[in-house]
């Protein structure tokens, strides 16, 4: 007899904002009403991952943290199955190849039998002793595999050879992210109402490559801002190199935006600059919000993009990176790509998708 709850736990490497992380929180968000649905951080501890992001705050009963220290923790591992031990999931379910490690290997010897994992994005196995790893851990864990993106499909099928990969989109809520009104959204983030505005955001680090976006902007329009949201390491780094490159009048650094929808709707043009990327969420919430989009191709990202109104440059050619912003500026287009994201990005198709995945498992 089928229980009427399904106990769900997703394992995570850490919580602190980023589109792997939004992805799990939205699983939890907008799961079944009849699955119980828990996030585990292998990282950090639940006061200091609420207090740097406040959207954890209302979902803070179904979080739960391991603490793991740096390197090969064995500890984390028998915390991790003392755990299911007592929760008793009917799915683990990890995102990416440390919560892989952990979170499939204290599930086997917890007795889970359904286990699900997914791949956000495949540049990491571009490292032998990573493949070599993942390759032994899917091995002995045999679970299902998830891809976000048809390219990271490929690369596992080419680089791992592993029999079991699905593919599932990533999804975002168009519900939240949707069209707005400009002017109040620039009015409330201290904008002024007759800028022309692009804008970023992410994570503030090199993989992220908000500073070739900053060596696109001297060949902009002049009239043109840029907006940046998010903040990590390298946000003085790139103050300085706006600085070097004489725009730092043209360039505002917001740090973390808890409104993203609001962010979004206040801008002409959004940007994805990344040097690597899986299958990203930004693009997806901008057009989601009716803005169009310039990006890099790199990973899914053109999978992202609707392909009528998004643009696409290789990564490291900042001045094709421009020139794509100038030609997004100058291009009137009564085409919205919101359609482009509802038909093929919505959060709750990808969680239907999820869920069938894992009912196949309780037939």
């Amino acid at each position: 007899m089928k229980k009427h709850t399904n106990t769900v736990i997703h394992v995570v490497q850490h919580l602190s904002p980023g589109g792997l992380e939004t992805l799990a929180i939205n699983m939890l968000k907008f799961a079944s009403s009849k699955s119980n649905v828990l996030i585990v951080s292998l990282e950090g501890n639940k006061q200091d991952a609420i207090k740097n992001w406040s959207v954890l705050k209302n979902i803070s009963h179904k979080l739960v943290f391991m603490g793991k220290p740096a390197g090969l923790s064995k500890k984390t591992v028998l915390s991790l199955y003392r755990l299911f031990k007592q929760v008793k999931p009917d799915v683990v379910h990890t995102h990416h190849i440390g919560p892989l490690i952990y979170g499939a290997s204290a599930a086997r010897l917890a007795g889970i039998k359904n286990l699900v994992h997914t791949e956000h994005d495949a540049w990491h196995l571009n490292n032998p002793k990573r493949r070599l790893l993942q390759s032994a851990i899917l091995a002995l864990t045999h679970p299902q595999v998830v891809a976000d993106a048809d390219v990271v499909k490929m690369q596992l099928d080419t680089k791992l050879k592993y029999h079991k990969v699905a593919v599932i989109k990533n999804g975002v809520d168009c519900e939240r992210f949707s069209p707005g009104n400009q002017k109040n959204a620039r009015t409330q983030l201290g904008l002024l109402l007759s800028d022309t505005i692009i804008g970023s955001a992410g994570r503030l680090e090199e993989v992220k490559g908000h500073d070739l976006l900053l060596r696109a902007m001297p060949f902009v329009d002049s009239k043109v801002k840029l907006v940046i949201a998010g903040d990590g390491t390298k946000r003085q780094t790139l103050i300085q190199l706006a600085k070097d490159l004489h725009i730092s009048d043209r360039v505002y650094f917001l740090g973390l935006v808890d409104d993203m929808p609001n962010f979004y709707r206040a801008l002409d043009v959004f940007c994805l600059p990344s040097r690597c990327e899986g299958f990203p969420l930004a693009t997806l919430e901008a057009q989601a919000c009716g803005i169009p989009t310039v990006a890099h191709d790199v990973g899914g990202t053109k999978e992202t993009l609707c392909p009528d109104t998004g643009l696409l440059s290789q990564v490291g050619d900042h001045q094709a990176l421009a020139n794509n912003i100038n030609r997004q500026l100058k291009h009137n287009s009564d085409r919205s790509p919101r359609r482009f994201v509802t038909i093929n990005n919505d959060i709750r198709k990808m969680v239907e998708a999820y869920n069938a995945l894992s009912q196949e498992k309780f037939a």
